[in-house]
């Protein structure tokens, strides 16, 4: 047995078959839900494995999944694992033209798709000849010919194993778009993937020192723990979220779509004792949900809620231990080309930034030498060891992010950063957002989080606007919180200069209905230069 992930998936399903593994609310508040134990997600996952096999997709092909969160993604997952086809994410927000690039920029050969997409797949297949084999989930029309309906697909295929050998090479593939330029597909082994993201590691404990040692694990321990990955699986954190929770014989619970007030009924239903989701834009409502209409919902099972890919800021944290005191916030730090990296200390925050306590892995480098830098230095934030094998289908892109140094491997990071003599790392921000405004250097993410400690402030997001003299200054485009004054600049800039150096602060203010992030809640900041430029315009 090696560290392949499938091998590890059955490995545990074999010590606690009868197990809950996965509860799935299809339309939350309808009632309808489906609920399958290990062995019964072992079976499904092996029959669309066989039907994939049947089908004529080999060991080593692509395939994408283009779905709304349910139990047909992770059972599709599992299923090219077990039969050694790669997975592969597919932004259901994408149009035809973006879904035409990733379908042949990542090679695919099989598409497991949502019918509320079938429009754009149907468009972009006529530029996408590699494709030859298509799965519709749920009821479609005939937009897309030969698409297997995947009930059938799934009836189709045999309930048993009994798959060839696999490897801790084999491959997972992770799309992702960032918050510039066309998607990029990252290329993780399975054994590298299993230890820098999936628990493999083991942050909180001791390192799996053996393949086996994971479901002894399992079979010795007990299963109170329910995960509940709350963003769209279709970014990597959630699945990999998803995956933790089965390598260690857990729950997941998972909603189609998130939906505050549902997802708080399903915390006091199912008992959720992890959750995750990706900053304030998630936060944010669960908080206005808790204190309005579903006040006095029993959280108390609740005792740790994290984020990936954005900051939970100190104000909306605070908000949230009030009402749930007992849970315990956690701002991780990581990404998909990393895995995981570290998380916040108890001091992070607006006056003393983002720090980050990181795994022994990761280290500040000079981007220019890979060298480490000096205590205070900027620099970029990179980790060896584990980590992807580079970009598929990209090799320009490869070398410029991994490197060999040491004779391990290595990936550098687009995030900025100093460290200190005590190894804890302060990010300042993505390196591509950063504004520069006369000569300084001004990092968004750390304005937002002044901009969010105001009261009123509900959402920011931060941008460089041109600007004639400096050659850009620092835009905020805001969203109030609902029934809220209207700010004007001047409030914001008196609101800021407490927090912030004065080149930092915004030189401009845009007010704006919403926040445009991702379904997952990342930052679109492609949105904001393009709403606070607008706004500049005479």
């Amino acid at each position: 047995m090696e560290y392949n992930l499938a091998d590890l998936f059955e490995s545990v399903v074999d010590v606690v078959p009868d197990r809950e593994a996965l509860v799935y609310l299809d339309h939350p508040g309808t009632g309808a839900e489906r609920r399958l134990t290990y062995a019964g997600l072992d079976a499904a996952a092996n029959r669309v494995a066989h039907h994939l096999v049947d089908s004529g997709i080999r060991p080593g092909e692509h395939l994408g999944l283009h779905l709304y969160n349910g139990v047909e993604y992770l059972q599709t997952v599992l299923a090219c694992l077990k039969a050694r086809i790669v997975p592969v994410n597919v932004n259901y927000r994408y149009v035809e033209d973006e879904l035409v690039y990733l379908y042949r920029d990542a090679d695919l050969a099989a598409l497991v798709f949502d019918a509320e997409f079938e429009g754009r797949v149907a468009g972009a297949l006529s530029r996408a000849a590699g494709l030859r084999h298509l799965l519709r989930v749920g009821e479609g029309g005939e937009r897309v010919p030969g698409a297997v309906p995947f009930a059938a697909a799934e009836a189709s295929g045999s309930p048993g194993r009994g798959f060839p050998a696999r490897s801790g090479d084999d491959q997972f593939i992770i799309y992702t778009g960032g918050t510039t330029g066309m998607p990029k597909g990252v290329m993780w082994r399975q054994e590298d993937l299993f230890f820098a993201g999936l628990g493999g590691g083991a942050p909180t404990g001791e390192p799996v020192k053996a393949p086996e040692e994971l479901a002894e694990r399992v079979a010795a321990g007990g299963s109170g723990i329910t995960f509940f990955p709350t963003p769209p699986l279709m970014h990597g954190t959630s699945t990999l979220t998803a995956f933790i929770g089965f390598n260690f014989g857990q729950r997941v619970v998972l909603h189609r779509k998130f939906v505050p007030e549902e997802v708080l009924r399903t915390v006091e239903r199912e008992k959720v004792t992890s959750m995750s989701l990706v900053g304030d834009a998630m936060l944010r409502p669960l908080i206005d949900a808790l204190a309005g209409p579903l006040k006095g919902t029993d959280c108390s099972a609740l005792f740790s809620v994290s984020s990936s890919g954005a900051i939970m800021s100190e104000t909306v944290r605070r908000q949230f231990r009030e009402l749930v005191p007992n849970a315990l916030l956690l701002n991780n730090f990581g990404s998909s080309e990393s895995g995981f990296n570290g998380t916040a200390t108890g001091d992070s925050g607006p006056e003393r930034g983002f720090r980050i306590r990181v795994n022994a892995r990761t280290r500040v480098v000079d981007p220019a030498t890979h060298e480490p830098v000096a205590a205070g230095e900027v620099g970029r934030v990179a980790q060896c060891g584990h980590v992807p094998l580079g970009y598929y289908n990209d090799p320009v892109k490869t070398a410029e992010t991994f490197f060999r140094r040491d004779g391990q491997r290595w990936v550098l990071l687009g995030d900025m950063a100093t460290v200190d003599e005590d190894g804890v790392v302060t990010v300042l921000g993505r390196g591509s957002q950063c504004i520069n405004t006369g000569g300084e250097k001004v990092y968004p993410e750390e304005v937002e989080q002044a901009l969010k400690a105001h009261p009123d402030v509900y959402d920011a997001l931060v941008a460089g606007v041109p600007d004639a003299r400096w050659g850009n200054h620092v835009a905020a485009v805001v969203q109030l919180r609902a029934g809220a004054p209207r700010l004007s600049l001047a409030d914001l800039q008196s609101h800021c200069r407490t927090r912030l150096a004065g080149y930092k602060v915004p030189r401009r203010l845009v007010i704006t209905d919403t926040i445009q992030r991702s379904p997952s809640g990342k930052a679109d900041y492609r949105w904001a230069r393009e709403v606070a430029g607008a706004a500049a315009q005479p």
